[in-house]
Formats: C-alpha cells, sequence, structure tokens
C-alpha cells in the first residue's frame, strides 16, 4: 500500500501479494536508510583521515572508540528490535492494542537505558579505551570523540530503535527519511566543521550528534502524528513486566550480536596493539568500515524480510513464510557473493577512501584480502538469524550469535598469532573461519528447526 501524505494511513498488511515485492518494498528503502545510517560514522572516517598532519593517528584513535559505540547500538537492538518483531506479530494476530503497548514500553526502556548507559561509559571511558587497545598518541583522538558523542546516545537509540516501527508498519520510505535526513545534514556539517572551523575531530563528533538529534525528533514527529497507522501514545509508554521481559528477550539476539561484535573488537585491537601497534590498529579500523558499508544491503534485507515474516507467521501463513526465507537467503547470498568479487579486485581503492597513506595500504591489501575471504558465508548467519528472530525465537538467534563471535572469532584471535609466526594475520584470519563455521550451523539449523516444520504445517492446514 502507498505511503499518502493525507489523513491517517493504514498500515500496510503483508498478507497479501507477492510476498518477494513485499520485501522488497520495505528492503529498498531500508537499504538506502542502512546505507545513509552507515554514512554517520564513515564519513566522519572518510574526512578524519584526511586532516593534515594527524589523520592516520586520529582515524586510528576514532576506530578505539569502536566498542563502545556497539555497546550502544546493543541497547538500541535490545529494546527496538526487541519491540518490533512482537508489534509484527500482534498485528498479524489484529491485535493492535498490545501492539500499540509493545511500542509505547520499547520507547520508555530506550529512554532509561540510553541515560544510563551515557552516564557509566563517560565515567569509565579512560580506562575502557586504554583496555581496548589506545595509546598516549591515540588516546587524546578517541577520548574527544567519545565524550561528545556519548553526550548524544540517547538520540541515536531513539531514532535508531523506534524507527523500526515506522517501518513494521510498512512506511518503508519515511523510515528511509528518518536516517536520510540526519546523514544529509551530517555529511553538510562534517567538512565545515572539521576543516572550516578546524575543530578537528571534536567537529566530526558535535556534527554526528546534531544529525543524530534531528533524526530522533524526526522519528517521534511521525509516530505520534496523524499519517502513523498505530499511533504512539503516552498512555502506552507504562511499563508492564510480562511486556518488557517479551521485548527483552526478542531483543537479545541483536544485543548480542553487537555485544559480541564489541567484544571482538576490543580483543582485535588489543591483539592488533600487541603484535603490530598503532598502524594495524588503524588497518582494522578501515577493515570494519568497508565492512559496514558492504553489509547494509544484508542489514536492510534481512530486517525487511522479519516483519513480513513475522505477520504472516502471526496470519498462520506458513507458505508465505517459507517464500519469505527463500527468497532473502538467495539474495543475501547472490549480494555478498557480487561484493567479494568487488573487495577482491580492488582493495587498495577501498582502502584510499579513508586515508592514502604508503604504509597503511602496504598492511591494508593482503589484510583485506585475508579478512573478507569467503565474505558470502557471512550472509548465512544473518538470514538464518533474521528467520529466528521474525518468528519469536530468541533462544537460537542468541545461541547462534554467541556461537559465531564468542566462542569462535574471541578464542582464534589470541590463538592464531601464536601460531606459526602468523603474528597479525592470524588476527584477520579469525573472521572468514567464523563466517565459514558459523553461517553454516545458523542456517542449516534453522532449516531443519524452522523451515522443515513450516511446510508440514502448511500441509496440515
Amino acid at each position: 500500500m502507498k505511503e499518502t501524505a493525507g489523513s491517517a494511513v493504514q498500515a500496510t498488511d503483508f498478507g497479501k501479494g507477492s510476498v518477494a515485492r513485499n520485501i522488497m518494498n520495505l528492503a529498498v528503502p531500508m537499504m538506502l536508510a542502512q546505507l545513509v545510517n552507515v554514512l554517520y560514522n564513515v564519513v566522519d572516517r572518510m574526512y578524519i583521515g584526511r586532516i593534515p598532519g594527524e589523520g592516520k593517528l586520529a582515524l586510528t584513535g576514532l576506530g578505539l572508540t569502536f566498542p563502545i559505540l556497539s555497546i550502544v547500538t546493543a541497547f538500541t537492538n535490545l529494546f527496538g528490535q526487541g519491540g518490533a518483531p512482537l508489534f509484527s506479530i500482534e498485528r498479524g494476530r489484529k491485535n493492535e492494542e498490545e501492539a500499540g503497548k509493545i511500542m509505547g514500553n520499547s520507547l520508555t526502556l530506550l529512554l532509561i537505558s540510553g541515560a544510563v548507559l551515557t552516564l557509566v561509559c563517560l565515567v569509565l571511558k579512560k580506562p575502557m579505551l586504554y583496555l581496548f587497545g589506545a595509546s598516549d598518541a591515540t588516546f587524546p583522538y578517541a577520548d574527544t570523540y567519545l565524550t561528545i558523542y556519548l553526550c548524544g546516545s540517547i538520540f541515536v537509540m531513539v531514532g535508531l530503535g523506534m524507527n523500526g516501527f515506522i517501518n513494521s508498519q510498512g512506511f518503508g520510505k519515511t523510515g528511509m527519511l528518518t536516517v536520510m535526513i540526519g546523514a544529509v545534514i551530517n555529511l553538510v556539517l562534517d567538512p565545515v566543521f572539521i576543516f572550516v572551523f578546524h575543530l578537528g575531530v571534536k567537529g566530526a563528533a558535535i556534527a554526528t550528534v546534531i544529525s543524530q538529534g534531528v533524526s530522533a525528533l524526526w522519528v517521534l514527529w511521525f509516530l505520534t502524528g496523524k499519517k502513523a497507522g498505530l499511533k504512539l501514545r503516552l498512555s502506552a509508554m507504562r511499563l508492564k513486566w510480562e511486556r518488557v521481559k517479551n521485548i527483552t528477550v526478542m531483543g537479545l539476539s541483536g544485543f548480542m550480536m553487537a555485544i559480541t561484535n564489541s567484544l571482538v573488537q576490543i580483543f582485535c585491537n588489543s591483539t592488533l596493539q600487541r603484535y603490530g601497534g598503532d598502524d594495524y590498529v588503524g588497518v582494522m579500523t578501515i577493515l570494519q568500515s568497508v565492512r559496514d558499508v558492504l553489509m547494509m544491503p544484508v542489514n536492510g534485507l534481512t530486517n525487511a524480510a522479519q516483519p513480513v515474516m513475522g505477520f504472516n507467521y502471526g496470519a498462520r501463513k506458513y507458505q508465505r513464510v517459507c517464500k519469505g526465507i527463500r527468497f532473502s537467503s538467495a539474495a543475501c547470498v547472490i549480494y555478498t557473493v557480487a561484493a567479494w568479487g568487488v573487495i577482491w579486485l580492488f582493495p587498495e581503492f577501498l582502502i584510499r577512501i579513508f586515508n592514502s597513506d604508503a604504509q597503511m595500504l602496504a598492511l591494508g591489501v593482503p589484510s583485506m584480502h585475508v579478512y573478507f575471504f569467503g565474505f558470502f558465508m557471512m550472509s548465512l548467519q544473518f538470514a538464518g538469524q533474521s528467520v529466528f528472530v521474525g518468528l519469536g525465537r530468541p533462544k537460537q538467534a542468541v545461541f547462534f550469535s554467541l556461537l559465531r563471535k564468542v566462542v569462535i572469532v574471541v578464542p582464534l584471535t589470541l590463538l592464531l598469532p601464536m601460531v606459526g609466526g602468523l603474528g597479525t594475520t592470524g588476527v584477520f584470519l579469525a573472521e572468514p573461519i567464523s563466517n565459514f563455521a558459523g553461517g553454516l550451523a545458523c542456517y542449516l539449523t534453522m532449516l531443519w528447526l524452522v523451515y522443515r516444520p513450516l511446510r508440514k504445517m502448511q500441509d496440515e492446514l
């Protein structure tokens, strides 16, 4: 159903029409939104890496803040991605009253956790940054950026966390505007604050906070306005324990993915600092930035598939759920195979986007080939977990998040550098090994526990 500019519009019925078309109608604007969202931080890195005379150290310092930014993302996922699938399932059951209360409780949880998280991280930032691999040369840059960013972390959490409730109602274009508005502001303000006002890293952080604040206001304006299918109501924000528990349990998968990303970043940076120094920490910052951009379409597609699959699951239309699983899985694999080809053929071009220092190029090209080997296997992890989350099976989603990152990546990051003199290469090698092992385990389990039973249930209807 098209979005209109008139008075209240009805949320989309995902139980009708082509499943693939329903997913893509959400996925295209969500992919653009994901791209724009990634640009928030990636654009900062691109500009910071080009600060005359200090770009390399500043970029490395910014990379040291990634684990803490991932923690902010984790709590956003916990209550935002935790509420949105439940919201979709209740809509499929025609229980709009409960769907509205889920949305209101999610906002309350985002506000409370955002305030607590900001205070805790501001108090502990110095020891955390040194634990994460900071040196005396890179700490000032990391400290400056992180202090300002944390002051706007509530904006990040509300903007991204509540945007899922716009997308879950079928308003993909509106959801895209949420992050696009902020990203355009960030693109404009970044060079002004960094180079015109000569604020450097501080300017990049200020531009990011302003842009995220505008995005958060846009989300709240839409969800409380006439155009929303299900409006955000103040009375729905009163917390109820059973609802909070359900939201939290459902959001654990996205939470664990972000927390384990933070954990991996900590171990990677500290191990690279030990075996290679600041330059290798800078290389990892670039590789993670490239991965963020290239994984954007996969995130957009799997996030778009969740409300479609969840709605049809709640409506007992299991054949449509199976179609959604097949379509989203095939699209993710095809895209990531193509992306792997681009990485293999043009590594130097991708590194130069962030920094053209000769040493960074010499270290970065071979590291990129190792780090992204078998990149397409990561898409199986995302596809499998999106099915578990979309159909309300958080335990499996959490398990496979922990399996790939905590059980496989972290031990390999610590052990491989000591095997056969691999050193820093061992750190980069841990990622592809985890993609193959974790991706296969997650997807094959999903086929056995979810896809196969759904087909039998459809036959019995």
